[in-house]
């Protein structure tokens, strides 16, 4: 057994495989096992996997369990003292997770960590899914060192030190299986969007640090499962984010966070609508806001288990200020330029 599996959650994506999969054997096979873990592809991935990439290891899932539970699924089946959950349209690049297993060897406090993400469509330009690390604002909305809603930074060095984050991307997130665990791994009914945030908020309630590495680089394409403006995935992630506040907000600011938020989403629904003539996501954000209030009790156990974890009461990842008043009011569009 080695220290490390890297395993690629699959579905349908025969073609980011065959492209990306070469580099990830290529650089990474010294340090870890490689898995792909298919949820139930309709394509020839299976096929293609057997036949070109035979030093893969494979696991079968019987049905699409989604981002957050395949990954459940396909972990629970592996035995490693790290996991890397890396997207199938990754480039990764010589050494890239050397420092990664250099840094949690020697920082026992540290339970998960990335590597710097850049476009792989612009290779001196951060990647839009977790840049060089990823924060929260006060009201829940997510953001990282080189991207700020759609503003994304040229990567000049600006954001080469090694940072303590909130989150780290899905996209490449190293995770200590003991504390994957522990954790409660990501949250299956999420399916997908903001699992990785929630999972990581969890390990910051709990006192274990989560870091960006940038002298560890990978290159990523972005969006491979679904676009940016798509009514599903504006679903998934009002839905999702708002179930993330409830379980994760402390006691004191749940009410006024969530009250807030009750104003900020259905004005940018309205804004979806009225300035952007955009009827799929005006309708997903109202979807969202009733999905939410609707599955919210299923979750008050989480919430209470949640908050018993605590043990961090401040944490400073978690930024007090509100990213849509620095972005659009002060006109801050970078990280550096927030308070």
């Amino acid at each position: 057994m080695k220290k490390v599996a890297i395993v690629i959650l699959n579905w349908n994506g025969r073609q980011m495989l065959k492209e990306y999969l070469p580099s990830v054997l290529k650089y990474s096979r010294e340090e870890a096992t490689v898995y792909v873990a298919d949820n139930a592809s309709t394509d020839d991935s299976l096929t293609m996997l057997k036949q070109e990439f035979t030093e893969v290891e494979l696991i079968v899932l019987e049905r699409n369990w989604g981002f957050a539970d395949g990954y459940n699924k396909a972990l629970a089946k592996i035995e490693a003292e790290y996991f890397v959950l890396l997207n199938s349209d990754i480039e990764v690049t010589p050494d890239w997770l050397k420092p990664m297993v250099a840094y949690m060897d020697g920082h026992q406090d540290v339970a998960a960590c990335q590597p710097k993400l850049r476009s792989i469509f612009d290779k001196h330009r951060f990647e839009y899914a977790g840049a060089s690390g990823g924060y929260i604002d006060r009201f829940g909305y997510p953001f990282c060192r080189g991207r700020i809603f759609e503003t994304v930074e040229e990567d000049s060095g600006q954001y080469d030190e090694t940072a303590d984050v909130l989150w780290a991307t899905g996209a490449a997130l190293m995770i200590r299986a003991k504390d994957y665990w522990e954790t409660g791994g990501l949250d299956g009914r999420f399916f997908a969007h903001n699992e990785e945030i929630d999972l990581c908020w969890r390990l910051r309630i709990r006192g274990r640090r989560v870091v960006c590495l940038p002298e560890s680089l990978i290159y990523h394409v972005g969006g491979g499962t679904l676009p940016k403006s798509n009514p599903m995935k504006t679903f998934l992630n009002f839905r999702n984010n708002l179930t993330m506040l409830y379980k994760c907000l402390p006691e004191e600011e749940l009410k006024p966070v969530m009250r807030w938020r009750w104003a900020l989403d259905y004005l940018a629904a309205w804004e979806m609508l009225i300035l952007k003539r955009n009827v799929g996501d005006f309708k997903a954000i109202y979807r969202a806001r009733r999905a939410f209030k609707r599955w919210r009790q299923d979750f008050e156990a989480d919430r209470r288990a949640i908050q018993a974890s605590r043990k961090a009461e401040k944490i400073p990842e978690r930024r007090g200020f509100s990213l849509l008043w620095q972005y659009y009011v002060r006109g801050r569009k970078t990280y550096a330029k927030l308070p």
